[in-house]
């Protein structure tokens, strides 16, 4: 587990974005079983969080259609709700970070640390935003 304090900024950019952390598996339930669709954002403190996912995350959120529900786990911090939240992921493996677009309770688009890793914000916000379009 990291140390609260060191991972807030993390935390707070994606929530000052109006995603809501989700801090137990009950909650995860809840968030992913709602009707419509769902983003469910795994954060993380590696590097490609940073200078790839988050920042994605904020630019795909301009775009025009979004999803209706936005949430957030942090690995490493609450790791019950994160392994709820990618059972939901089945039967992609588990990476850090992660970004799930489900509709109505069924994964419709996962973008994995593979996906992620090396590649710039905007190529990544422009594969959320494509999901989006075709999803929300």
């Amino acid at each position: 587990m990291y140390d609260p304090e060191l991972v807030q900024p993390f935390r707070d950019e994606v929530t000052n974005l109006g995603v809501k952390e989700l801090l137990t598996p009950g909650e995860v339930d809840k968030a992913v079983t709602q009707p419509g669709t769902t983003l469910i954002f795994v954060n993380s403190v590696c590097g490609c969080a940073a200078a790839g996912a988050r920042p994605a995350l904020r630019l795909a959120l301009m775009n025009q259609k979004r999803p209706v529900n936005l949430y957030t786990v942090f690995a490493g911090m609450e790791r019950e709700a994160t392994e709820k939240a990618r059972e939901y992921f089945k039967p992609f493996r588990p990476s850090s970070p992660q970004i799930a677009l489900m509709k109505d309770g069924k994964l419709v688009k996962l973008v994995q640390r593979q996906d992620i890793e090396g590649r710039d914000a905007h190529t990544i916000a422009k594969d959320l935003a494509a999901a989006f379009d075709a999803h929300c």
